[in-house]
């Protein structure tokens, strides 16, 4: 999962980023709107964390700029300002939630994590497909009641096909969400993590679609 960071803050920037890092996301940042609104704007993130103090291009006009343009990734907005009213303000802008300086990281890991299941369509903070059961706050997964160890790479690219089941996923997408920015993307390491994973598993989940990508299929409702 990526994640953009909008902070200029560097003490409350850096916390964030080690903690989500910590926690398996992919972390970019920026210290100033004009260049948190490009990034935004040209890259693909899972969720926002930002700040309305911003240099150069205050926060509320960064969302608000996004939405105009269809960007449609969470945002949570970080700020010092406490009224209600800034409160209403920001989310009439299209933040999807608020949390106010200064706070508790765990608050903060939490909020993300509940709007990142939202924006997949998922209630719970844990999703079971075929038999596996990924727990993304805890980083755990059990197959078939069992738990398995799982590299940070390789947690990764199973979250993030789990939170897109359904979906045909390019490698140059899981490329991008599960990795850093400097990493070689067209090496055949995607190929060599999934056979990694695939092992590990041991049940037929992931169904690779030739010339496109991979998939895990969602479950029929009943």
């Amino acid at each position: 999962m990526r994640i953009l960071v909008v902070e200029d803050e560097r003490r409350i920037r850096e916390a964030l980023s080690a903690s989500l890092a910590e926690q398996g996301y992919i972390v970019e940042t920026a210290i100033e709107g004009e260049d948190g609104w490009f990034k935004g704007d040209s890259e693909d993130f899972d969720a926002v964390v930002l700040d309305l103090g911003l240099p150069v291009l205050d926060g509320l006009s960064v969302l608000r700029r996004w939405r105009a343009a269809g960007r449609s990734m969470p945002v949570l907005i970080l700020t010092a300002r406490g009224s209600w009213s800034e409160k209403v303000e920001g989310i009439d802008a299209g933040a999807d939630d608020y949390l106010a300086k200064p706070f508790q990281m765990a608050e903060l890991l939490a909020r993300l994590r509940a709007l990142i299941r939202r924006s997949k369509g998922l209630a719970s903070p844990t999703i079971e497909i075929g038999g596996v059961r990924i727990d993304a706050g805890a980083a755990r997964v059990q197959v078939l009641g069992r738990p398995v160890e799982l590299s940070a790479l390789e947690f990764r690219l199973l979250s993030y096909l789990m939170h897109n089941a359904g979906r045909v996923v390019s490698r140059m997408e899981l490329t991008e969400h599960i990795y850093d920015q400097d990493f070689e993307r067209d090496s055949n390491t995607i190929e060599v993590l999934m056979g990694r994973l695939r092992r590990k598993l041991g049940v037929p989940l992931v169904r690779t679609r030739r010339g496109l990508g991979y998939v895990i299929d969602r479950p029929l409702s009943g």
